[in-house]
């Protein structure tokens, strides 16, 4: 299964696969990835524990003695901590983010879902995000999570990537196949 998705693939996808395997045995796959999602938010907040997770220069007992009282102190325990105390043990702290990004993944695609990472100009209303959603679900047949970025440069349109799949309708592409095509009539 996991095999099929790009997105959990090397050491950090082995490790991701490894821990939803034994979560969808134990039947606690929403439970541990609540986790590793408060984890992973607890990294992105706190400069110095996002330091301790990157850095080589701590030990392995550092950071697994670290990592044990913070994840005490967020109220992070079973699958999840074991599993965050094992990546400490073995120097793969480094690749949580990673393994956290492909372990909700391959939840994603367990229950049916895709996730789209849309670029706009500015702001969208509900009202197109909703119309964006439904025409998304129609074309993939799942249920589809919007990831929205807010890119002025592209002066207009879209640009939505679901998995593989890219979409370009912006007006910064078509302005510039439009100088392409202009350098080779002049």
């Amino acid at each position: 299964m996991a095999g099929e998705d790009a997105n959990v693939s090397g050491m950090a996808g082995r490790y991701a696969t490894a821990l939803f395997e034994l979560a969808l045995e134990q039947k606690s796959v929403d439970a541990v990835q609540a986790d590793l999602d408060n984890f992973a938010k607890l990294i992105a907040d706190n400069p110095d524990l996002g330091r301790l997770v990157r850095s080589p220069v701590f030990s392995s007992d550092d950071q697994t003695k670290a990592v044990t009282a913070v994840l005490a102190k967020a109220g992070i325990g079973g699958l999840a901590g074991n599993f965050i105390r094992l990546a400490a043990q073995n120097r793969r702290l480094f690749a949580v983010g990673d393994m956290v990004r492909g372990f909700a993944a391959l939840a994603a695609k367990q229950r049916g879902e895709a996730s789209a990472t849309v670029t706009v100009a500015e702001p969208l209303s509900e009202q197109h995000l909703a119309s964006l959603k439904d025409a998304l679900n129609s074309v993939t047949g799942k249920d589809v999570t919007l990831n929205v970025k807010v890119d002025p440069a592209i002066i207009g349109g879209l640009i939505v990537k679901v998995g593989s799949r890219m979409v370009d309708t912006s007006l910064r592409t078509k302005l510039n196949a439009m100088k392409h095509a202009m350098k080779e009539v002049g």
